[in-house]
């Protein structure tokens, strides 16, 4: 039974003064708001209004549940108005979850402004190289890299993900730099590790388009990305990295860029959310801020070597 919409009924009769009155501003008919008064006092087992053919009053029971239920109406109105509102704003506790080395370097030094922008959001940032189960963890999104494989989230993307093999020049002058992708298994390489296991498998592009596949090996292997670009720069090996990552040692030629005519496969950055009928105005706001600031050439992108 909808008790809280019978008891809307109910105070508007006697609002109104006629049942037939409180049917019409609710659009119903009488007939049907008559049935839901009797089907109020059935569920209460009392009479509640007093009707002969020329009044229409509440009984005793009718004015204590008027004084009370009158309450309990508002204080429903106010919440449902108070969340109507909620749904519109930009507001209430955003939580993200994103790689350490990511978050550190490029989405950090962003949060200030888009608190500054959305001064009723609050911030929860989780940054962490292991994957975080999104729904179950509680998050509103993550910021993701590369393939994405759970179909039941939903994903935005961001940017592109360029990557590039590199090295610091003191081992390229003890090693030398491999001519051309098959040369990579001779060298030491440093390899990420994850869910997935060590990332040892690295595939190239040449012009033409064609696939290069290299198992390499290597001293150092982690799960951290910064510690991978740590051993780098000490120059204990070759290292494939985002952009994003080493754009400012490329520029300042702290690491080198190697075959120069090969790419990686391609790969994005992508906001990923759980899949819902409505995307909270806090997560729209987020996802657009960052496309707002990477742009169609993300800013690591710009001006690099």
């Amino acid at each position: 039974m909808d008790r809280v919409g019978d008891l809307l009924l109910f105070l508007r009769v006697l609002d109104q003064g006629s049942l037939s009155a409180a049917a019409r501003s609710l659009d119903i008919s009488s007939a049907v708001a008559s049935q839901r008064i009797k089907r109020l006092e059935r569920e209460l087992g009392v009479r509640v209004l007093h009707r002969t053919t020329r009044s229409l009053h509440a009984t005793p029971e009718g004015l204590v549940l008027a004084e009370q239920g009158r309450a309990l109406v508002e204080d429903l109105e106010a919440l449902t108005s108070g969340l109507r509102r909620g749904a519109e704003e930009v507001a209430g506790t955003l939580r993200v979850t994103m790689s350490a080395a990511f978050g550190m370097q490029v989405l950090s030094p962003l949060m200030p402004q888009f608190m500054e922008r959305h001064p009723r959001v609050r911030l929860s940032i989780n940054m962490t190289d292991r994957f975080v189960d999104l729904v179950g963890d509680g998050y509103d999104l993550a910021i993701r890299i590369g393939q994405l494989e759970d179909s039941t989230l939903v994903a935005r993307r961001l940017a592109s993900n360029q990557r590039v093999l590199c090295a610091a020049p003191a081992y390229l002058r003890k090693h030398g730099s491999p001519q051309q992708p098959q040369d990579l298994s001779h060298h030491d390489c440093l390899m990420l590790t994850g869910r997935d296991g060590r990332q040892d498998l690295w595939k190239l592009l040449d012009v033409q388009g064609g696939e290069h596949a290299v198992r390499v090996s290597g001293r150092f292997e982690s799960d951290l990305g910064e510690s991978i670009r740590h051993a780098a720069l000490a120059g204990q090996g070759i290292g494939l990295f985002s952009t994003w990552h080493v754009c400012d040692d490329l520029r300042s030629a702290r690491l080198v860029p190697l075959l120069p005519g090969y790419t990686m496969k391609p790969s994005f950055i992508y906001a990923v959310m759980p899949r819902r009928g409505l995307v909270p105005p806090r997560v729209r706001a987020f996802i657009d801020f960052l496309i707002e600031h990477f742009g169609e050439t993300p800013p690591w992108e710009r001006h690099r070597n």
